[in-house]
């Protein structure tokens, strides 16, 4: 029979070998990565939180009041009445609404001067009505805006653009972003004919717009 040899860790130690205490390392290594994958959710769940969705506005009505040339120079002179209807579609995420201009135009020009709507702050999932009056005096125009107007009224059809553009911020329980620039575009078609309404032109149907972020 050979001999067993059992060697005791002293007397390991005293012939030069270690022995490792493998124990704490271990408990060490699991901690740090406990610790590391519960960052690695709480990025993951706050980027979930943090990637919100740009909010809808759908414009609900328009009202040309003046679209007019005058003066030997054909300036333009506009008056518009515009509602639109602003949604934050986020469950958890609110929006400052710092900065918001609106305007007006007709085949890609300008025809009102910018106006500016108030600051507001907007909850999870709500809507707020939004309205403006554009006014235009003594715009500069194209040559062949009357003639496109003319046009436009033979086919008994007019369509303009109403367009926003501002800057936002989001909310999620005390924390607030940076500033972000958004734009919207809005498409009012409306009946044109050969004869005038006594009243202003007028758009009912309502229509979603396209908003970039």
């Amino acid at each position: 029979m050979s001999p067993i040899d059992v060697r005791s860790p002293k007397h390991c130690d005293e012939k030069g070998f270690t022995v490792e205490k493998l124990f704490p390392k271990k408990k060490l290594f699991f901690s740090f990565t406990t610790i590391s994958l519960s960052v690695l959710s709480f990025i993951f769940l706050l980027y979930l939180t943090l990637h919100p969705t740009k909010p809808n506005f759908t414009l609900t009505e328009a009202d040309i009041y003046q679209l007019n040339l005058s003066g030997p120079r054909q300036l333009l002179n506009s008056s518009i009445q515009l509602t639109l209807v602003s949604k934050n579609p986020n469950k958890k995420v609110g929006i400052y609404y710092d900065e918001l201009q609106v305007y007006a135009s007709y085949k890609g020009q300008q025809i009102t001067l910018y106006t500016s709507l108030p600051p507001f702050y907007q909850g999870y999932e709500d809507s707020n009505f939004l309205s403006a009056s554009l006014i235009g005096n003594g715009l500069p125009v194209d040559p062949y805006f009357g003639y496109e107007v003319q046009r436009d009224q033979s086919a008994g059809k007019l369509a303009m653009n109403l367009k926003g553009s501002g800057r936002l911020r989001w909310k999620v329980g005390t924390w607030v972003s940076g500033k972000y620039r958004f734009n919207v575009d809005c498409v009012a078609s409306m009946p044109f004919g050969p004869s005038l309404p006594s009243g202003p032109l007028s758009f009912r149907q309502g229509a979603q717009c396209s908003t970039t972020l």
